[in-house]
């Protein structure tokens, strides 16, 4: 015996009038597959090479080899990660002693800025000008923040002139404040405030774009001079 079959959905007029009566089921729906939908593909443009990190940046070499400007900007983004990743990174002030100041402070490198604060357990203002620097040594962690007792920085270093900040770069202190007058006063001192004083002395308090900014400015004066 041969049996015909339709078209899979298509249903005989005896089928149809048996639905309508309620004597079979409702017809099972006919299986059609999805729409198309084509993958939306990325826009590869100076923003996005923006957001991406050293090794997205790196992986994505193919896609600019028809874009000459794009792959400049690529080749120097990545490059700008990379310095700032091997640049060194702080994030609390560290607690020295005398024999150490050379080495973690005169000697801490050329890119290195370092905030010293000379201090004394128990000074009223050596604690309120330390609770802001810990604040700023984990906000800004490209700079080195440490502290030390006074008298083993300086022997017979006067209490009258706690607190001390020292700013050092490049083996030179470049700049020192005694007290609290800098930042307003034991009353108004903040860490906002601390932060504004010393971004008056050098690139202390940097965000991490201004960071890399930062970091990017000195290495094309850099190769300015070894060209000159």
């Amino acid at each position: 015996h041969t049996v015909y079959k339709g078209p899979e959905g298509e249903t005989t007029q005896w089928e149809d009038i048996q639905r309508r009566l309620g004597n079979l089921p409702p017809k099972a729906p006919v299986w059609k597959p999805d729409a198309y939908t084509p993958e939306v593909q990325a826009v590869r443009d100076a923003a996005w090479v923006e957001g991406r990190d050293e090794g997205e940046l790196r992986e994505a070499e193919e896609a600019f080899e028809d874009d000459r400007f794009l792959e400049e900007y690529r080749q120097r983004r990545i490059r700008e990660l990379a310095a700032a990743a091997s640049r060194p990174r702080f994030g609390s002030v560290e607690l020295i002693r005398g024999s150490e100041f050379v080495q973690q402070v005169t000697n801490a490198g050329p890119e290195v800025w370092v905030v010293v604060h000379l201090f004394k357990d128990g000074h009223a203002g050596c604690g309120l000008l330390q609770q802001c620097l810990d604040e700023l040594a984990a906000k800004y962690p490209s700079t080195k923040f440490v502290r030390i007792v006074s008298t083993d920085a300086i022997p017979n270093y006067p209490d009258a002139n706690l607190p001390t900040l020292l700013v050092y770069h490049d083996t030179r202190c470049v700049q020192h404040a005694v007290g609290l007058a800098h930042y307003g006063g034991a009353k108004r001192i903040t860490p906002e405030q601390v932060a504004m004083v010393l971004n008056t002395w050098g690139p202390l308090c940097l965000t991490a774009d201004e960071d890399e900014e930062r970091a990017a400015q000195a290495q094309i004066k850099a190769l300015v001079a070894r060209m000159v």
